[in-house]
């Protein structure tokens, strides 16, 4: 469910070339380049009867939700959709302000978090529920309640960073340096784990090969500082990043004191991440050749 943006393409190329048979079920608004590899349904996650209709009389053995972002998305999942296995996309925003050098699945569980049944608001609409992290917190929450624990594994994510980022969230630190912008920056040398997209996008698939179950970490070993990444960007442009608290707030300032998560669950489990240095400074240099194409 997903899987049209960003790492969710990774995950459905994944899948197709590890031999699985792929359905894609989105509301059908964003093309993609999956051809005849793979089957497509269109639904709107947001209504029962859409879900119903789009699903009546099929049967999967896995089904990875990446757009359910509330109890009530789940439960109209959990009641209208027939499977074997439920893997949903979480987030490490469900640990909220926890901060510390090994944040691990415990620090959250969804088993005894009290449920409310509700939706995300989304942007500047009133009518919604839950921000994005709570929302999280009762799309767990509700599978934890609906589903037997050993059919689902909530898969928490922190912040993913790889090609093809439409929050551009790491491309705002190379553009401004750059082009000499000035950028507030609250927590420039405070440790914190990410994710590469690659690794993010290839989980889902190995989590067909095991009986992980439960919330689950995934990140990869070490961490960053965003000192890590102006340092690099000044050396392979020759310019100097300005960092000033009259400048543009960076996306990266919610991260106020060292935030490390642990992934030893999963990695029990066979499942190997990287280390974060093995591959940033490629995808800076990605983001460098493609500013300095556009001229900035």
């Amino acid at each position: 469910m997903g899987g049209t943006r960003f790492f969710g393409i990774g995950t459905v190329r994944r899948l197709v070339e590890d031999g699985h048979n792929v359905t894609v079920a989105t509301r059908g608004l964003t093309p993609d380049s999956f051809g005849d590899s793979v089957e497509r349904i269109t639904f709107d996650h947001r209504y029962a009867e859409s879900i119903h209709s789009a699903f009546e009389g099929r049967h999967y053995d896995a089904v990875i939700d990446k757009i359910a972002f509330s109890s009530n998305d789940v439960k109209r999942v959990a009641e209208n959709v027939s499977f074997d296995r439920y893997i949903l996309m979480s987030t490490c925003g469900v640990y909220g302000d926890r901060r510390g050098l090994s944040i691990g699945e415990e620090c959250f569980d969804p088993y005894s978090y009290g449920i409310v049944w509700g939706e995300r608001r989304w942007g500047n609409d009133t009518a919604g529920d839950f921000d994005y992290d709570e929302g999280k917190r009762q799309a767990e929450s509700a599978a934890a309640l609906l589903l037997p624990e050993k059919k689902c594994v909530m898969v928490r994510y922190p912040v993913v960073m790889g090609r093809g980022d439409y929050t551009k969230r790491l491309r705002f630190y190379i553009e401004h340096t750059l082009s000499g912008k000035p950028m507030y920056i609250s927590n420039l040398t405070k440790k914190v784990t990410y994710m590469y997209a690659e690794e993010a996008a290839s989980l889902f698939a190995d989590l067909l090969g095991t009986d992980v179950s439960g919330p689950l970490n995934g990140c990869c070993d070490g961490y960053l500082t965003i000192e890590d990444i102006l340092r690099y960007t000044e050396k392979q442009t020759g310019k100097k990043a300005v960092i000033s608290s009259e400048g543009a707030p960076a996306p990266y300032n919610g991260f106020a004191d060292d935030t490390l998560y642990s992934n030893e669950k999963a990695k029990r489990s066979g499942i190997v991440f990287s280390e974060h240095k093995s591959w940033i400074y490629g995808l800076i240099d990605h983001y460098i050749e493609e500013l300095e194409k556009e001229n900035i």
